[in-house]
Parts: C-alpha cells; structure tokens; sequence
C-alpha cells in the first residue's frame, strides 16, 4: 500500500469513520471463481446486494459477470453499468405487480419465488420465467443468513414441481431457468453439494431449460484459524456432477454461479477512530469509537465475528477490552472481551472483511449520516461515494 493509500493517510484526508475497498483483491476473487468451474458455458452472476458500490460493481462486472439482483434498485444499477439485460436475473421475492412490469419493459429475466408470481408473469404476457425452488434444507453462518429448508420464506418447495409444469402447460410460458439458493457463509460444501443433486434432479423434468444456477453463499474466514473454503474442490465437483446431469439431460445447459460475500468481503475494511476508553468498577474496559451498527449492522444481527486491528499502536500491550459504537442501543457492540493492543483515544481501528454486508446494510439510525467509501485501484485512489453531511439527511424531509 502506497502512502497516499495508507489508513492515517486516508482518514486524514476523508474522515472517519471511512469504508475503503480493494479493487485487486475484488478482482482476484472473481478471477478465482471463474478458474474454479471448467464446465463451459459458464456464466457467473455476481449477487450485488453484498455490496453495490458501482465501483466495486464495475469491477466484476469486468470480470465478464452479470448481476444477480434482487430489487428494482440492483435492476437499474445493474443496467447503469452497463449489463445487458440478458446477464442480469431479477430473483424477486414478494414482488408487486408494477415491479413485475418495469422488468419485463426492462427486459430481465425474472426468477419466480413463489407459484402465484409464476402464474402472473405468465398472464401478463410474458413467454420465459426462471424459478427458484426449495430444496427443503439450508446452510449458512448463521440461521438468519439461511435461505432453503421449511422455516424460510423463499422458493417454490421441491415438491410443487408438478404445479410449476401445470402452468407451464396451461400458460405457454417456458421455464428457461432452474435456481437455487441454499444459504451465505459456509465454509464446507456438503449441504451445497446435496443440493445440488435435488436442483439437478428438479431441472431435468423441466424441458425448456436454457441455464441451471446454483446460487452463492460461498462464505470466507472471519474468524483466525479458519480454514479458507476449498473453492477448486468445489468448482472440480460441480463441474463434473454438471455434467453428467447435460448428458443425462440430453443437451448443454449454461452453469451459473452467483457469489457475492466470497467477492467483496475481503476487499473491504472500516475504518474508525476511538474516541473514548472508559473502566467499569469490575475491570471491564469499553473501548468506544465514531461508528456503530448504523454503518455495520452484521454483529448486531448475526453475531458475526471480525477481526479488528489497533492500526495506531499495533504492539502496545495487550488488554481484554469491548469494542463498541456511538448508537444509543445497548446492542451497539462490535466485540465483546477481546484481547486487543491498548487503545487511546485518537486511536485509529480497523474493521476487516467488511466489504459484504457492511455499508450495503448501512442506516442513518440516530440520525448520523452515512460514511465515505474510497476504493483503492492500484495506485489510483479515489472517492466512489462521498460523506453524507447532516444537511443533505435532514433535506430529504419535507419542512
């Protein structure tokens, strides 16, 4: 890192907190993806709700990805990039009907979650539809992070595949598309792997399949120790097991892939300043800084585990503190006893592996506004969104 991209230098001239994003490393993990998997065709979708920064965007997307999305906000950023509508999957859930018809005038691809969107998209005149299904189990880091099996709200269950080719029948439309979406953040492929068989078996009673995508949730090492995921085991796998389903199904159908943590995660780091140390009678230390779960919510909400760095005084002596936030919740907490070099005030931290899910999920909770991101592309560093002021927040009321 030059020293115009270093922390100190970066906070100085942009504030804190500041969120800053890697594009070589952005770069590298789709690269890795794209080598892992020599099934061909192949398409990659990158799923941009875990982190829609255009810039960061942009650089997948030069990777040759598409954009998975799943709002008619990723729709028409992913048509500003300047995706062709063709590589980007709208995977709806709970959709209305006029979100429905901005994306056919789009001309996405829709991914039905449910057999009544199916039905519309269907009546409103629309000849091809892609479906999610249920493949009745899930994965993840954490249970609200799990996207497949009987408590979720997402896909046609596996076992209304009969109805999904009733209203193919009766409609005309074509299912082109078969999806799944186990879950985000594992780090063993097994319950993938399961799943995979039950998609395939699903896709080969569905007769007019252009593509079969298996989803993301590929998951990355927060925590020390953890052991990477085997992603070439994985992409060895699934390209074999691919396949033999094309053979059994009689033609080539496209693979598709749709990463999006395993991409940006890494990539990414918040960087806030400590602005308080303060001791309980009981010896606990509570070391607090000038950000909080409105500009990192993951703790909060998965408690999930990241690694955090005193960038100031690395190798002051070590000290069992809880690192918290500037929101008036009890739960603004970004690490609880965590033996971590002493801090002082003016200290500068840092977040790691905060590039998924981290601004993404941002808020203006307790009316603070929204950080700075700056990416750093070789020896380019620039601004990708600047700091929100109070004025600019506060102007989105009608006075």
């Amino acid at each position: 890192m030059t020293s115009a991209a270093s922390p100190a230098s970066l906070i100085e001239l942009h504030g804190s907190p500041l969120y800053v994003y890697d594009l070589a490393l952005v770069r590298a993990r789709a690269q890795q993806v794209r080598a892992a998997i020599s099934w061909q065709p192949f398409q990659p979708l990158y799923a941009i709700k875990a982190n829609p920064c255009p810039a960061v965007a942009a650089a997948i997307v030069g990777e040759g990805y598409g954009i998975d999305a799943v709002s008619p906000g990723e729709v028409a950023l992913a048509l500003r990039l300047g995706v062709r509508p063709d590589l980007v999957l709208y995977t709806e859930n709970n959709m209305t009907d006029a979100e429905q018809a901005l994306a056919i005038a789009q001309g996405v691809l829709i991914n039905c979650g449910s057999l009544d969107r199916l039905e519309r998209l269907a009546r409103s005149g629309a000849k091809q539809a892609c479906v999610r299904f249920n493949p009745e189990f899930g994965d993840g880091a954490h249970e609200k992070i799990c996207t497949a099996g009987p408590l979720t709200k997402f896909g046609v269950h596996q076992s209304l595949l009969g109805e999904v080719r009733r209203i193919e029948r009766e409609t005309g439309i074509q299912v082109v598309g078969c999806h799944m979406h186990i879950g985000s953040g594992f780090l063993d492929a097994t319950a993938f792997s399961k799943s995979c068989e039950v998609i395939f078996a699903i896709a080969a009673q569905l007769p007019h399949l252009q593509f079969v995508d298996v989803g993301g949730g590929i998951g990355i090492p927060y925590r020390e120790g953890q052991a990477a995921f085997d992603l070439a085991t994985m992409g060895a796998t699934l390209s074999a097991s691919f396949a033999a389903f094309c053979h059994r199904y009689g033609r080539a159908l496209e693979l598709r892939v749709e990463p999006g943590r395993f991409l940006v995660a890494e990539a990414g780091t918040l960087y806030t300043t400590v602005t308080s140390v303060k001791s309980n009678p009981d010896g606990r230390v509570f070391v607090g800084c000038d950000t909080g779960f409105n500009h990192l919510v993951r703790v909060a909400m998965y408690d999930a585990y990241h690694r955090i760095s005193n960038l100031t005084r690395p190798h002051a002596p070590s000290q069992v503190v809880d690192v918290v936030g500037n929101i008036c919740e009890s739960g603004d907490v970004f690490a609880r006893q965590r033996a971590l070099p002493t801090a002082q005030p003016g200290d500068q931290l840092a977040l790691h592996d905060t590039g998924a899910y981290g601004m993404a999920m941002a808020s203006t909770y307790n009316t603070r506004p929204l950080p700075a991101e700056i990416v750093i592309d070789g020896p380019t560093v620039r601004v990708a969104r600047r700091r929100q002021t109070v004025d600019e927040l506060l102007a989105q009321y009608v006075w």
